[in-house]
């Protein structure tokens, strides 16, 4: 089952399943709610709105009650979580799956929230989106936030045609200000994106937040990752030793040996620990290393290398591409190009 584009004038709920930025950052939030009406949006506020419970916004309950009153609303079309976090993976016993099913509509977050959009998409195989959070994302000043938004209804709303291709934006930042006294646009930078591995490979695309990846992993709540899926993984915020360990993770867990191509979003504020080394290097690394065990294995372990892509604009930075969890896409890691095939 698809999901229907969202349409102009329609209402965007938003929910809060981690960290209560809508009390934390109410300036950035405000901000946020005020840039979706003027696009010509109806919002409405989550019930724990503007409530924290000291890491969190409330009980995991009241959390997963939140969400599950705008999934059963009919006159929400679009549910936007405020920002991730580190326990989203809580809600998932839970949600209204059958809600979810009987009323699809596109649920949109990043980060933390991969836990819920992985859910939700193995709990009924029916697409999320891997794309922007209301605080973090719209809250951002211009030119950022408009490239987000350009992106965001391109793909949610169905503004570009298919096949689409998500073209490569010029400028890009991670710099850190302090939401609630940010009173200009941030710094960007030079952007371009790397090839690891050249090639080019076609399939289902799942993408997601690696170190969320530990919380469902093994769980009914994470989709099985098949032979010839695209993955797409991003981090923010992480060390060297963190980022070798999740993406090692994925190697031990067979990933490499599943997937038909892989695309690494650039890692917002990366620490190094002084190696000097970025987060595409230590994949770099570590893809190396599987490939030599699997050699030393013997004859009946072969190896297939696929197409990487890194640097790609799905993640932590500004600004945010929109990625349909479920989708079929094309990666061309030797040309750079990232097409959305179909829609989940």
């Amino acid at each position: 089952m698809s999901v229907p584009f969202l349409q102009p004038g329609e209402s965007i709920g938003f929910f809060s399943p981690s960290s209560a930025a809508t009390a934390w950052a109410p300036k950035r939030t405000a901000r946020a709610i005020q840039f979706l009406e003027e696009k010509g949006f109806r919002t409405r506020a989550g019930s724990l709105t503007g409530q924290q419970d000291a890491w969190r916004s409330g009980s995991a309950e009241a959390r997963a009650e939140e969400l599950n009153a705008l999934l059963r609303n009919p006159d929400v079309r679009c549910v936007m979580s405020t920002i991730g976090g580190l326990n989203s993976n809580a809600l998932l016993p839970f949600l209204d799956y059958d809600a979810f099913r009987r009323d699809p509509k596109p649920v949109v977050g990043y980060s933390d929230v991969t836990a819920i959009l992985f859910g939700l998409y193995a709990q009924t195989g029916i697409g999320t989106f891997y794309g922007p959070a209301l605080t973090a994302s719209f809250g951002e000043f211009p030119p950022l936030v408009e490239e987000t938004w350009a992106q965001f209804a391109d793909i949610v709303m169905g503004r570009a045609p298919r096949p689409h291709e998500y073209l490569r934006p010029e400028a890009w930042s991670e710099e850190f200000l302090d939401w609630e006294n940010q009173d200009r646009p941030k710094k960007t930078n030079p952007n371009r994106w790397i090839t690891l591995r050249t090639g080019r490979a076609c399939g289902r695309l799942i993408a997601g937040n690696l170190n969320t990846l530990s919380g469902i992993w093994g769980t009914p709540y994470m989709p099985e990752i098949r032979l010839g899926d695209i993955l797409m993984i991003e981090d923010s915020l992480h060390t060297a030793a963190e980022v070798e360990r999740g993406f090692t993770h994925l190697a031990l867990a067979g990933v490499f040996d599943r997937i038909a191509g892989l695309i690494l979003g650039k890692h917002e504020l990366f620490d190094s620990q002084k190696s000097g080394r970025k987060a595409l290097e230590i994949l770099d690394e570590v893809l190396v290393n599987h490939r030599r065990s699997r050699e030393s294995a013997g004859p009946f372990q072969q190896y297939r290398e696929i197409p990487v892509l890194a640097e790609f604009d799905c993640c932590h930075t500004h600004p945010m591409f929109t990625l349909p969890i479920g989708a079929e896409v094309e990666l061309d890691a030797t040309d750079q190009r990232v097409v959305l095939i179909a829609d989940a």
